[in-house]
C-alpha cells in the first residue's frame, strides 16, 4: 500500500508547480485570472492532495517545477556536485531552466535570495520547504502547509511579494563598491535611540523610578559560625549577582523577557565570516541560513556589518540599521558570498575591529562574531613557540584586547566550525577580547549556536558592572578573589578588592569566591567580615548607578558550636572552580602528549566532586560537572580523538566556566547539554525560535515554547 501511495504522489508531483498564495487577497487575485476548475477557493496556507490541479504531461517553459532530471551530466551551481537522478536527491528546475538540488536552493531562498545563482535572472516564484530532519531529538519546525515531512521531492512554490526596497539605493553598489580608507560611513542611529557620549556623566541612585531595575546582590559565608577560640584559614565567602529583567520603567511583567529595544541596549554587531575554499557546499549554505536568522532577529535600531575573509578580507556593507530595507540589502549581500582561497583570520578581525573603531555613531553594545572552519594560513607565528602557535595578541589591534588602554572593549565571540578549525587560536582570540569560544561540531546546529549568542547580546540590561569588597574587622585580610577570567584586584594591604564584571544580560548570574583567614578571638560576639557594594551603567540613560545598599557578611563567634552545615551555595561554586582547574590542568597535559595523565586528572576530580555535600544532595550543577568531566575523558581517549574534537570541547568548556556564560558545545545547544547552566531566558527563547520557526512564520507563544523545551533552571541561591 505504501509503495502504491508513493507512486500516486509521484504522479501528482512530477512536472507540476504548486502555488501557495500568502493571503486570501492574493488568492482572489489569482481566482480572477484562473478558471474555476483549476483553482479551489480559499487555497492559502493549507493544501491537501485532493485539491491539487491535475498535472499536465508537458511542463510549461515559464513554470517552475520539481522533477527528476533526465541529464546526469549537469552540476548543481550551489554545492558543485553532479545532479544525478535516482539517488534520493530532489531536483528543482527554475523558470529560467537552470536546475539545482532542491535542498540547496531552498537554503538560499529561506533567507531572501530571489535570483538564479547561474544567470542572475530574478525569479517570480521560489521553492519553499520546511525541513524536519535537521533538528535534534526529533523536534520539528513549524510547517505552514501541513504535508507529510518525508516527502522531500515535493516542492512548494510561493509567490514573491513586490519588493519594498528604496529604489534610490543601488543594492549591488553596497557590497561591490571600493572600500573607503576610513569606515566612518555607518548609518546614523535612530534619533529616539541616539547615544551621545559625555565626559561628565551624571550618576544616579538605584532607587530612582527612572533607573535600571535592581541588580541583586547576595552573600553566603562558608559556615554561619566559627568558635571564638579557633582560627579558620581559607574561609570562603560567596558573592552572588543577578542582573535585572529589564529597566524598572518597562518591567511590567515579571516573567517577560525584554525583547523591546526600549528595555535593552541596542547593538552594533560585526560578523566576520570565513568564506575560504573549505567552506564550499553545505557549510556555506548553512552559514548563509544562520546569517539570515541573525538578520531577521535584529531590531530596527540595531546595526549590522558583515566582513567576509578568505585569503584577504572585505567589508560587504557598512554598519546599517536593520530596518526592512536594511534587512533586505543585508540578506542579498550575504547570499552573494562564494567560497574560495585560504584562511586569513587576523585580516578579517582587523577589518571587523576597524568598522567599530571608525564609526561615527555608537550603539551601547558593540561586539564581533567570528566564525572559521580552518587553520589560519596567512598569519605569522610568534617566534620561539614550541607549537608555532599564532601570536594574535601582537597582531590584533589594541581595541580587541580586553584590558586595552583605549577604553573601548570589543568582545569577539568566536565559533570554531567542524573538526579542522584551530581551536587554540580561536579560544585565544576570545580570551584576549573578553568574548566566548564555542565549538560547533555538527554543521546543522550553526544557526542555533548563533541564536544563543545573539539571544544574549540582544538582552544587555546593565554595563560596566563593578563589585567592591572591603574588610570590616581590623584583623582581617583578603587572601584571594576567585573570579575566573574577570579582572580582579587587591590592595597591597589586602583590605579592599574589586571585580570588573562588565556587561550582563537580562537575568544573568555571576558567582565569585572571596577567601580570607579568620583569626581566633576572645570576644563572643557577631563578627562582620566584609562589606560589598556595586556600581553599574544604565545602557539606556547612560547614567552611572551607584547602589546605596551595602551588603554585610557576618558570622557568629560563640564559645562552642554544634555540628555546622556547609553552605550549599558555597560548596557548589567550589566544585565548579575545582572542575575548571582540573580541565585546565588536563588540557596542559594533553597538549604535551600525556593523555593518560590528563585522563587521570579528570577522573580524580570527578571522584572528589562525588564526595562533596553538593553531590550527596544530588545538586544538578554538581551532577552536570561530573558528566562534563566524563565526556572530556572520553574525548581524550587517544590522540586522534583529542585532535579532532577533544581540544575544542575542553577549550569551549573552559571558556564557558571562566566567563560563566553559555557556549555552544559539541553537536548541540539543546537544553539537555550539560553546559547550559549559564543559559539565560533570552538565550533559551532565541534558540527555541531558531529550532521551531521558519523565517517569516510567527513563533508560538513564549509559554508554549518554555513548556515544550522544559529547560532546566540554573540552581538558585537559597
Amino acid at each position: 500500500m505504501g509503495s502504491k501511495w508513493r507512486k500516486a504522489k509521484l504522479a501528482l508531483g512530477l512536472n507540476m508547480c504548486l502555488y501557495v498564495p500568502e493571503s486570501l487577497e492574493q488568492q482572489q487575485q489569482q481566482d480572477s485570472t484562473t478558471s474555476p476548475s483549476s483553482t479551489q477557493p480559499g487555497f492559502s496556507d493549507a493544501v491537501s492532495p485532493s485539491s491539487l490541479p491535475q498535472p499536465s504531461s508537458t511542463p510549461s517553459p515559464s513554470s517552475s517545477a520539481l522533477r527528476l532530471s533526465k541529464s546526469s551530466k549537469r552540476t548543481c551551481a550551489i554545492c558543485l556536485t553532479n545532479i544525478k537522478p535516482g539517488q534520493g536527491h530532489a531536483i528543482f528546475t527554475a523558470e529560467c531552466a537552470h536546475s539545482f538540488h532542491f535542498h540547496c536552493i531552498t537554503s538560499n531562498v529561506k533567507h531572501g535570495n530571489q535570483i538564479c545563482p547561474v544567470c542572475r535572472a530574478k525569479w517570480k516564484e521560489v521553492p519553499f520547504q520546511s525541513p524536519a530532519s535537521d533538528l535534534p531529538h526529533g523536534r520539528s519546525r513549524i510547517n505552514p502547509v501541513g504535508w507529510a515531512r518525508d516527502d522531500a521531492w515535493m516542492s512548494i512554490l510561493r509567490q514573491i511579494p513586490p519588493p519594498q526596497l528604496d529604489v534610490s539605493r543601488q543594492i549591488n553598489s553596497i557590497y561591490h563598491a571600493p572600500e573607503p580608507a576610513v569606515f566612518n560611513d555607518d548609518e546614523a542611529l535612530d534619533h529616539q535611540h541616539e547615544i551621545t557620549e559625555s565626559s561628565n556623566t551624571p550618576t544616579t541612585d538605584a532607587t530612582e523610578d527612572n533607573s535600571i531595575g535592581k541588580l541583586e546582590v547576595k552573600t553566603y559565608p562558608e559556615v554561619s559560625a566559627v568558635p571564638n577560640a579557633v582560627s579558620h584559614n581559607n574561609f570562603n565567602i560567596l558573592i552572588h549577582l543577578k542582573a535585572p529583567l529589564s529597566s524598572g520603567r518597562h518591567n511590567s511583567c515579571s516573567n517577560q523577557v525584554p525583547t523591546s529595544e526600549n528595555s535593552r541596549a541596542t547593538v552594533d554587531l560585526v560578523t566576520v565570516l570565513d568564506v575560504s575554499g573549505s567552506m564550499a557546499g553545505t557549510k556555506l549554505a548553512l552559514l548563509k541560513r544562520a546569517m539570515g536568522f541573525v538578520i531577521q532577529n535584529l531590531g530596527p535600531s540595531d546595526r549590522l556589518s558583515v566582513i567576509a575573509f578568505s585569503s584577504t578580507a572585505r567589508r560587504l556593507f557598512p554598519l546599517r540599521r536593520m530596518t526592512e530595507t536594511g534587512r533586505q540589502e543585508a540578506l542579498q549581500a550575504v547570499n552573494s558570498l562564494t567560497s574560495n582561497g585560504g584562511t586569513n583570520i587576523a585580516e578579517g578581525l582587523k577589518k571587523g575591529a576597524k568598522v567599530l573603531l571608525d564609526r561615527q555613531w555608537k550603539n551601547p553594545v558593540g561586539s564581533i562574531i567570528l566564525l572559521s572552519d580552518g587553520q589560519d594560513t596567512y598569519t605569522v607565528s610568534s617566534p620561539g613557540t614550541a607549537h608555532s602557535r599564532t601570536d594574535y595578541k601582537s597582531l590584533l589591534p589594541i581595541s580587541i584586547h580586553r584590558n586595552g588602554d583605549t577604553g573601548t572593549q570589543i568582545p569577539v565571540h568566536a565559533f570554531g566550525f567542524g573538526a579542522d578549525h584551530d581551536a587554540a587560536s580561536m579560544h585565544s582570540i576570545s580570551e584576549i577580547s573578553g568574548g566566548t569560544f564555542s565549538f560547533i561540531e555538527a554543521e546543522g546546529v550553526i544557526q542555533d549556536a548563533f541564536a544563543q549568542c545573539i539571544g544574549g547580546l540582544l538582552s544587555v540590561v546593565v554595563q560596566e558592572v563593578k563589585v567592591k569588597v572591603e574588610c570590616v574587622h581590623p584583623s582581617l585580610q583578603i587572601s584571594s578573589i576567585k573570579a575566573g577570567s574577570y579582572h580582579s584586584s587587591l590592595t597591597p594591604d589586602g583590605k579592599t578588592g574589586s571585580i570588573d564584571v562588565g556587561d550582563l544580560y537580562a537575568e544573568e548570574e555571576r558567582d565569585f569566591l572571596v577567601t580570607m583567614d579568620i583569626p581566633a578571638s576572645g570576644i563572643r560576639e557577631d563578627m562582620t567580615l566584609l562589606k560589598v557594594k556595586c556600581a553599574f551603567r544604565d545602557p539606556i540613560t547612560k547614567e552611572m548607578v551607584i547602589s546605596d545598599e551595602i551588603t554585610d557578611v557576618k558570622i557568629q563567634r560563640p564559645a562552642i558550636t554544634g555540628q555546622l552545615v556547609v553552605s550549599m551555595e558555597v560548596d557548589r561554586q567550589r566544585n565548579r572552580l575545582r572542575a575548571a582547574e582540573a580541565m585546565a590542568e588536563a588540557r596542559v597535559a594533553a597538549e604535551h602528549g600525556d593523555l593518560a595523565n590528563a585522563v587521570s586528572v579528570l577522573e580524580s576530580c570527578r571522584r572528589a566532586l562525588s564526595e562533596t555535600v553538593s553531590a550527596r544532595a544530588r545538586d544538578r550543577l554538581c551532577v552536570a560537572l561530573c558528566a562534563e568531566l566524563k565526556e572530556m575523558q572520553e574525548r581524550m581517549a587517544n590522540r586522534r580523538i583529542y585532535e579532532s574534537s577533544g581540544r575544542a570541547y575542553v577549550l569551549s568548556g573552559l571558556s564557558s566556566h571562566s566567563w560563566q556564560r553559555a557556549t555552544a558545545r559539541g553537536d548541540s545547544t539543546d537544553s539537555t547539554s550539560l553546559v547550559q547552566a549559564y543559559q539565560t531566558p533570552s538565550m533559551v527563547d532565541m534558540v527555541t525560535r531558531s529550532q521551531t520557526m521558519i523565517l517569516g512564520t510567527p513563533p508560538p507563544q513564549r509559554k508554549q515554547l518554555r513548556q515544550a523545551h522544559s529547560f532546566p533552571a540554573r540552581p538558585q541561591p537559597r
